[in-house]
């Protein structure tokens, strides 16, 4: 069997640190939760820090969120597609949008329930992902501020996820620059200027985050306690909140090299050997855990003498050398992940979820 552990204790100290750095520099933040693919448990243990807004990309995570705690308050965080308008207006308190005729619709629906739905209008920064246009935006913002059961409370941008557009402080003054021109030329009042996110958390430090930045979402550096800026961890944070444990199947002294015609394998691929590898054996293991579950680019063996050297769909092989460490089939190996390898696995039915709390 494989299983994944959040130890409580570690994830806790990670949202202390946080809370305290941001809560001194004047910033409210949402943690982005996605990466726990709406399991129950797990909320609920990230609830009970006293997180007091938490964002999703799944109407059915933010649905499980309101089951635990109608007090959370939960975001939207990508544009809202037509078919699941009356489920964000049922299940999330904030939408990002980015297309006006979708506002339109959650006007409509807000109504219909009842409601005054809130929205954040993200802009395009350079990203080249969701975000209206530089040159439009105000033209955007004065048909939004006209549409009844809506609630404009703030302006967003996003960076980094897709082509990796590092935040600079240009950019995020830049953001500060147009919510100041939306409250001067509407009279209005913009509560959330949203230009943070794990990979911002650094400018704080460097005194590049600009003081009109005051709302940040964190999903990585809560979870991981990584400095996704710099692709390092923060040395006051846990990087192991989460650790993967898999079971060896089969333990078996074999050759290192296949014997027959190569051919390709599931993925595509031709494996190449060397010859130095024509008549060597080594002590090989099977994991109960596969491609289905993981993409093995994704997590490392915390044992660092042992190597991945093979994968299918349901199971992966380790290379255990001469087997100093005597490990035995039914014997559990523990590995690290990054962010895309703990979201996989969360998503993967097929393991297990454990809580950690000592």
């Amino acid at each position: 069997m494989a299983f994944i552990t959040l130890d409580t204790k570690k994830l806790k100290k990670n949202y202390d640190y946080l809370e305290k750095l941001l809560s001194k520099n004047g910033i409210t933040w949402a943690v982005v939760s996605k990466m726990l693919c709406g399991n129950k448990t797990y909320l609920e243990e990230v609830i009970k820090l006293g997180i007091k807004q938490m964002c999703d990309s799944r109407v059915s995570n933010l649905k499980m969120i309101k089951s635990i705690s109608e007090e959370v308050e939960t975001v939207y965080i990508k544009p809202p597609p037509k078919h699941s308008i009356d489920e964000i207006v049922t299940y999330a308190d904030i939408s990002f949008n980015t297309e006006i005729d979708t506002i339109e619709r959650l006007s409509k629906e807000a109504k219909k329930q009842g409601k005054i739905h809130k929205v954040i209008i993200m802009i395009e920064t350079g990203e080249l992902r969701e975000g209206v246009l530089q040159e439009e935006f105000l033209d955007f913002y004065d048909a939004v501020f006209k549409l009844p059961n809506i609630k404009v409370v703030g302006i967003g941008t996003n960076l980094t996820c897709m082509y990796g557009i590092l935040p600079s402080h240009d950019k995020l003054v830049q953001l500060c620059l147009y919510e100041q021109l939306i409250e001067a030329k509407f009279n209005k009042e913009i509560e959330y200027v949203s230009g943070g996110a794990s990979v911002t958390v650094p400018l704080i430090f460097q005194g590049l985050l600009p003081k009109g930045i005051n709302h940040f979402r964190i999903g990585e550096t809560f979870f991981l306690g990584t400095d996704v800026y710099n692709n390092e961890t923060f040395p006051q944070m846990e990087n192991n909140v989460f650790k993967l444990h898999a079971e060896i199947i089969e333990l078996t002294e074999k050759r290192m090299r296949p014997i027959g015609e190569l051919g390709k394998n599931l993925l595509g691929e031709t494996i190449i050997f060397g010859d130095d590898v024509q008549t060597e054996k080594s002590h090989r293991a099977l994991i109960d855990l596969g491609l289905l579950d993981i993409d093995e680019k994704h997590i490392k063996l915390r044992n660092k003498d042992l190597k991945i050297v093979g994968a299918s769909s349901d199971m992966l092989v380790v290379d255990l050398g001469k087997n100093k460490e005597n490990y035995q089939v039914g014997s559990q190996l523990e590995f690290e992940m990054d962010y895309m390898g703990v979201l996989r696995l969360m998503n993967s039915k097929y393991i297990e979820k454990r809580i950690l709390s000592e």
